[in-house]
């Protein structure tokens, strides 16, 4: 009893799973759109005639007619209206045989119907068929039947052949599609007529095919179209529209959804303590968003009261300007007119002067008339230039409320930021990680950012990936300090403002250093004349400019070449341990070289800024070309990258990425193009040097070298060129600097 019981709650409670979307009613006959939403037949009818498709409602169950239909529904001439009936050569017409109304012989683009769909909002294409070529749901018509038989009082179904009043149904025909009394069975299925041969079934109020019925070709399906996703006939499988598509049987197509369908059921039955947990998550969901909602409301309109009231106050404000400014222009324009009133005739200043004309005695009349004289011209000079002695007009009151306005129109709430966008030409790692970014032209404005960063090259722990964070960073730039050398970090950067927090920029993947970078200034001691050299003010660049060295070279070129070497060092030393530094080598360079080398060999060498008077000589190989066919073993003092032109030179001797120079090592003579900066990585205990792109850190060279003494990086120039240090990201160091127990000596 309670599994019954609960069974029809269950019924009771998925009503609104019956219901057709377009009329809100139980669905009647539906139809299964390409996009497996379900719309009742008539209804479906209904919406292609709003949208002006006419003739194209087949009717897809293709039902023989009922005894209880008009004869009109029964003519061949009728099959093309809104309620058509098809008989077998109009179904032959529509699957394909010759033409039908409404497709041309020879057509090479038929109409192609379009539905829009009332529950996901789209249009579905139903092809040229229009609702003919749609399969009944018929699973969906027996739950509907059974929901209707849960929810109903037990009323009685009724013949629909009797004569009123009619008899209680007790059979039904599903050939026919009526419910009869046992005398109307009888009448309308006599012995010996085809019709005899109907199996009688419960009366029921609606009444489906046998099985379902393939809508091109009137045949039971027995496939599943992987391909299509449709079910298909023993015709629709050898035509070209399923050729070379997957298809199964219909039981195995059957089984598999089945099963599919019953472990999603069996999951979620078995989690209905975590779908309530997300109910009341939701519930809270929905009571957090009334509040918040109505704060938000009240945080709105007591914004827009202060706006209120900063006008209202600027209001009144300006119209007490007004009324001061209108106070002061009547007040002089009544003086001018009570000037202008007493010098009518009888009254004000001209009775006054008419009166003492009438004086006799001259002493007395001087004594009156000099004052009324005075009064008297005046009032004859304003009378001649007469102008009002303010004017009318408010012109300058004017106010220019358009940018306000604007604004005002522009108002709308405040979006988060978008997605800050990396500036990958600023953003480096060297001695720290500098990140420098930009927010989108049209983004909202943000407050501050979070960076989120993580080394990628560490094992990955169990769980979500962990990012560490630098909060409130405020401007468009971040320093993170002492990264860790040789690794690959990622890093990612979004902005925040009163709306919260924006998208996250595009992770950006940053190599740090394979060693402690070294910071260091140039040391200009040694070498060649300063002549020949220019050192910038902070120390961290320079230039070779050629001189007449370089000119007389050139004069003698057939019979000899004399060119100066311009050296300049490093004023740091390295005893010990691993370092790292990068610089930037002018492309226009004639020739630069670029290395490491003993300090006592490098002052000894250069001290005396001797020529290279033979082409022979390689300062890479730590000693003269010369005595290259004596046989020695211990390494270098030396170690140079040489550089001219834009391009690399891999001279033998030295071993380099077989990534760059093939497999087998580099090969002499060959050539790189020139990266923007040069990494020069020291080991001191394994006495080893390796040159690097200090933008991807890839190899280019590594060199062996004699480390038995204090090592010095050093720079040498035949002809013009130019060398930057990179600059260390952080606070620049002291100028003298000891490593490894040895400092160098001013």
């Amino acid at each position: 009893i309670g599994a019954k019981g609960s069974g029809l709650t269950s019924m009771k409670n998925m009503e609104k799973e019956l219901l057709c979307p377009v009329c809100q009613e139980m669905y009647k006959q539906p139809l299964v759109l390409p996009c497996t939403h379900n719309v009742c037949q008539a209804c479906a009818r209904e919406v292609l005639g709003q949208q002006g498709y006419i003739g194209h409602g087949g009717d897809p169950s293709s039902e023989p007619t009922s005894p209880a239909s008009t004869p009109s529904t029964r003519s061949p001439r009728l099959s093309r209206r809104t309620l058509p009936k098809p008989d077998r050569l109009d179904r032959l017409l529509k699957s394909g045989f010759g033409t039908y109304p409404g497709r041309k012989r020879g057509a090479l683009h038929p109409q192609v119907i379009m539905f829009p769909c009332p529950a996901c909002q789209g249009d579905v294409e139903l092809g040229e068929r229009g609702l003919a070529g749609l399969f009944r749901n018929l699973t969906l018509e027996r739950v509907v039947e059974r929901y209707r038989q849960s929810v109903s009082v037990g009323g009685a179904i009724l013949c629909q052949l009797c004569k009123p009043p009619p008899l209680e149904a007790t059979k039904g025909c599903t050939e026919c599609r009526a419910t009869f009394c046992n005398e109307c069975f009888k009448l309308f299925h006599p012995w010996g007529t085809q019709k005899a041969q109907h199996e009688p079934t419960l009366p029921t109020l609606s009444f489906r095919p046998k099985g379902l019925m393939c809508p091109d070709h009137k045949e039971e399906v027995t496939h599943y179209c992987k391909t299509c996703q449709r079910l298909v006939c023993q015709l629709c499988r050898v035509r070209r529209t399923h050729s070379g598509h997957k298809i199964t049987p219909v039981l195995s197509a059957y089984q598999a959804l089945k099963d599919k369908l019953t472990k999603s059921l069996t999951y979620i039955l078995g989690n209905q303590d975590t779908v309530q947990t997300q109910i009341c998550e939701l519930e809270e969901a929905v009571r957090h968003t009334e509040v918040s909602g109505q704060q938000a409301k009240e945080e709105v309109s007591q914004l827009v009261r202060g706006l209120g009231a900063v006008l209202e106050e600027k209001r009144a404000s300006l119209l007490q300007a007004i009324e001061e400014c209108q106070q002061e222009r009547l007040a002089r324009l009544s003086a001018q007119i009570q000037e202008h009133r007493s010098l009518l005739d009888g009254s004000g200043l001209v009775g006054y002067a008419q009166e003492v004309l009438k004086e006799t005695d001259q002493p007395c009349f001087v004594q009156a008339a000099k004052q009324l004289h005075n009064r008297i011209a005046r009032a004859t000079e304003a009378l001649q230039t007469f102008r009002p002695a303010a004017s009318s007009s408010f012109r300058h009151c004017q106010l220019d409320v358009g940018r306000e306005m604007k604004l005002l129109t522009e108002l709308n709430f405040l979006r988060v930021p978008e997605a800050p966008v990396i500036d990958t030409q600023r953003t480096f790692a060297y001695d720290q990680i500098f990140l420098c970014w930009r927010l989108p032209p049209h983004s909202p404005p943000a407050w501050h950012y979070t960076v989120e960063f993580r080394r990628t090259d560490v094992p990955a722990q169990p769980g979500p990936t962990r990012w560490q964070r630098r909060e409130e960073v405020r401007g468009t730039s971040a320093l993170l300090e002492n990264p860790d050398t040789g690794s690959v970090y990622v890093l990612r950067v979004r902005g925040c403002n009163k709306a919260g927090y924006g998208e996250y920029s595009e992770d950006v993947h940053l190599h740090t250093p394979p060693a402690p970078v070294l910071h260091f200034f140039l040391d200009s001691r040694w070498g060649a004349s300063r002549e020949r050299l220019a050192i910038s003010k902070d120390q961290r660049a320079v230039r070779s400019v050629p001189g007449l060295p370089l000119l007389l070279a050139a004069d003698r070129l057939l019979t000899g070449c004399h060119l100066s070497v311009d050296v300049v060092l490093g004023d740091v030393a390295v005893t010990q341990g691993r370092s790292y530094w990068a610089c930037a080598v002018d492309p226009a360079s004639y020739l630069v070289k670029v290395g490491v080398g003993l300090e006592s060999k490098l002052q000894e060498s250069f001290q005396g800024a001797p020529d290279v008077i033979s082409p022979r000589y390689d300062p890479d190989s730590g000693h003269d070309s010369g005595a290259e066919d004596a046989t020695v073993e211990a390494s270098p003092p030396f170690a140079f990258l040489t550089i001219g032109m834009g391009k690399i030179l891999l001279g033998s001797g030295a071993s380099s990425n077989a990534g760059l120079t093939g497999r087998d090592g580099p090969t002499a003579g060959c050539t790189v193009p020139l990266p923007p900066r040069l990494g020069i990585c020291l080991d001191y205990e394994r006495g080893r040097v390796s040159f690097l792109d200090a933008v991807s850190f890839r190899g280019l060279l590594e060199c062996p070298l004699d480390c038995s003494g204090p090592v010095c990086p050093a720079f040498c120039f035949i002809g013009g060129g130019a060398v930057q240090l990179q600059e260390p990201v952080g606070t620049k160091p002291e100028r003298k600097v000891t490593i490894g127990g040895f400092a160098k000596l001013d």
